[in-house]
């Protein structure tokens, strides 16, 4: 049993950089390729595996090269693999086109093996699901896969995550299954029909989702604003870190809900939580890549430490 279990997608990332992003039916030449696990879930599994959770990862996988390079790098972060290897069908697969100067990206993903996830696949991982503290999953993976996981850990009273990504119609009463919900300006958008672009727009954008069901907090991730956390009596503005230049933004929606599982999974305050999502997506954009990324519980302590000062926690 491990305090943490997620529910994701595994694939492989293809990472092309260039000067600026492709126009449709536009060639480019790239300035590198980079080539590295992958996957929502995935990623999330190595950042709270890599911030100091104690995690486990349900996932499908192929029996080929791309398979083996997700075992590695589960095995090195310290992640318990809960995967079904299909000898049938290949690992999926993502292409990530990032654009130089800004660290912007634009991501297109063949879930492969792990797209064949099923609600038979999750309940055959009931009695892990029911021994954790926090349960996350997103939405790259089958829909039924997900509404099951997050059934099974209601219903062993296991803390609740939704990561709502990529955006998607969910259906009645899944979020009713959720203690907290992350969606970004993006997702938030896309579930309520309320813009999200600013800090106050996010509070308004969050309390649709508190009356549909969520039934501790929402946290709004808002990239370069940081995130807003809403719960029946507060809302929480939590500001973004500097642990220096930004090169890549790819993973840090991964990095912030890894770190936030962790910190949850530890009994941290929602306060605190948030400071230490927050530290440990900040680590995540100063690196290339996905998992490699992720950042250490020294790291992430470290930064927390230093830039105690400079972060802001306002009640609203």
């Amino acid at each position: 049993m491990t305090d943490i279990i997620i529910l994701g997608v595994y694939v492989a990332d293809a990472a092309y950089r260039t000067a600026r992003m492709p126009a449709v039916g536009e060639t480019l030449l790239g300035t590198s390729f980079q080539l590295g696990p992958g996957g929502k879930g995935s990623n999330q599994a190595v950042a709270a595996a890599k911030a100091g959770g104690d995690v486990a990862f349900i996932s499908r996988i192929g029996a080929d090269t791309f398979g083996k390079m997700g075992r590695d790098v589960w095995a090195e972060a310290g992640v318990q693999p809960l995967v079904i290897e299909d000898a049938d069908v290949p690992t999926g697969s993502a292409g990530i086109f990032i654009e130089e100067a800004s660290g912007s990206n634009a991501i297109v993903i063949a879930p492969g093996a792990s797209g064949l996830l099923s609600a038979a696949d999750v309940e055959a991982r009931a009695e892990d699901i029911a021994g954790a503290k926090v349960a996350l999953t997103q939405l790259e993976q089958p829909m039924d896969a997900a509404v099951r996981f997050l059934e099974l850990a209601r219903a062993s009273g296991v803390t609740t995550m939704l990561n709502p990504a990529p955006a998607a119609e969910l259906p009645d009463g899944m979020l009713a299954l959720c203690d907290y919900i992350t969606p970004n300006e993006s997702e938030t958008e896309a579930l309520t029909g309320l813009p999200v672009t600013s800090v106050e727009e996010a509070l308004l954008a969050a309390r649709p989702l508190l009356a549909a069901g969520v039934s501790k907090g929402v946290v709004v991730t808002l990239g370069e604003a940081g995130s807003l956390y809403v719960d029946a009596t507060q809302a929480i503005h939590t500001k973004p870190m500097n642990a220096g230049p930004v090169v890549d933004t790819t993973g840090a929606g991964d990095a912030f809900n890894g770190g936030l599982a962790t910190a949850l999974s530890e009994g941290k305050a929602i306060k605190d939580a948030l400071l230490f999502a927050t530290a440990t997506a900040a680590l995540c954009v100063t690196k290339h890549g996905t998992a490699a990324s992720m950042g250490s519980r020294d790291q992430v302590e470290a930064l927390l430490a230093s830039a105690s000062s400079d972060v802001s926690i306002s009640l609203m």
